[in-house]
């Protein structure tokens, strides 16, 4: 590496498994104090004190140099860093059970020890997006193992051989469209993206003439995990424990469903000549550059450059001028996207801007198609006086 260059923020990096180390510390808390409130306080981090402390913290903008770049991508603390994730992922969610299943806790305990253990299996859906891109066999098998308690081990096919092909198309459930709530896009990517990842998988299969029903399939070994793991949880700790592990799944992968539709939301890739979707580029991503969300996210804010390199790890991916920027932080936006007037008023103006107020170059949620424009040419007529 030269010596001209260091990373400034690689002792910063740890700060991504605080998350999942937050649930023993609310558990010690809790019981030195005799509140369950305490329960409360990983989603207190993540949704209140990230986005302030981005605000405090603002934007970094810098890319590291060319020639540093391989060397970064084989310094191994960044990989080591990743894997930290797991076991602490896997504590919490056994200390949860355990927690669920020994009483004591109030209504206000129990929501908190949900959203607490939820909130850390959905940002570990982060982790195994990281490590499932990666080439390495035992960073696949890692990703699906992270995968595991929120049930979604479908996303390692869907996302990486789905998603990346279709992203910021109308055929893709993953990207959202303007004037589409996220209401509305849950459904649509849940039930989509599930079907995408059993089709693109028994494909890979009948191309081959194999059948589908093998331990090789990557979306049944990876649902088997799950099966392996809830039913481990229910041994351990009695059948009372099942409705905690099905609901902290669902608010775990909702998690990653309200961050994938901030990530594309309107963008759309254009057809060249030929037909065919123009290039994935720096153009078809939202992103942020704000520092406090990247290092607790693995810089998943730098999506754009994801996009066009998806082997490329975190530690080196880039921002771009030319990448639509969100006015906050991802910390910040996925609690605006979960109130859809809000959401509107911020975002659907900078999609317009992004096209140059042509809403035939954006993806369009078709019943919101007229009101959109309706919208475009009131704010046009406005700003012409």
């Amino acid at each position: 590496m030269t010596t001209s260059w260091r990373d400034g923020r690689r002792y910063l990096w740890p700060s991504a498994i605080v998350v999942p180390i937050l649930p023993f510390l609310s558990f010690g808390l809790a019981r030195q104090t005799g509140s369950s409130g305490w329960w409360w306080l990983t989603v207190v981090l993540v949704f209140v004190l990230i986005p302030i402390m981005d605000v405090a913290g603002g934007d970094d903008v810098g890319n590291p140099p060319d020639d540093v770049v391989k060397q970064l991508q084989d310094d191994r603390y960044y990989r080591w860093l990743t894997y930290l994730y797991l076991p602490l992922q896997f504590g919490a969610l056994v200390l949860g059970a355990w927690q669920w299943r020994s009483g004591g806790l109030d209504w206000v305990g129990r929501l908190g020890l949900l959203a607490t253990i939820g909130t850390v299996n959905g940002i570990a859906i982060n982790t195994a997006h990281e490590l499932g891109h990666k080439r390495e066999s035992v960073e696949r098998w890692l990703s699906k193992i992270a995968l595991a308690p929120t049930a979604y081990g479908h996303f390692y096919v869907e996302h990486n051989r789905g998603h990346h092909t279709r992203v910021a198309t109308f055929e893709d459930p993953a990207s959202a469209r303007i004037g589409e709530s996220f209401w509305r896009f849950w459904p649509r990517t849940v039930l989509g993206s599930l079907r995408s990842a059993w089709h693109l998988e028994t494909s890979r299969f009948t191309v081959r003439r194999r059948s589908p029903w093998t331990p090789r399939n990557d979306v049944l070994n990876a649902w088997l995990m799950t099966v392996v793991l809830f039913a481990t949880l229910v041994i351990a700790f009695g059948p009372g424990v099942l409705p905690f592990v099905m609901a902290q799944a669902v608010w775990g992968f909702s998690l990653l469903e309200v961050v994938n539709y901030l990530e594309h939301y309107g963008l759309a890739r254009q057809r060249n000549a030929a037909g065919r979707y123009e290039k994935v580029d720096e153009r078809h991503s939202w992103n942020s550059n704000r520092l406090t969300t990247n290092i607790f996210l693995y810089q998943l804010q730098r999506h754009s450059d994801h996009h066009a390199n998806p082997t490329r790890r975190y530690q080196v991916l880039r921002s771009f001028d030319t990448s639509p920027q969100l006015p906050a932080g991802y910390a910040t936006m996925i609690v605006v996207a979960l109130v859809p007037p809000l959401w509107r008023r911020i975002m659907d103006h900078r999609v317009l801007a992004h096209y140059g107020g042509d809403l035939s170059l954006a993806n369009v949620h078709p019943p919101a198609r007229a009101r959109l424009g309706a919208r475009y040419r009131t704010r046009l007529a406005e700003s012409t006086r």
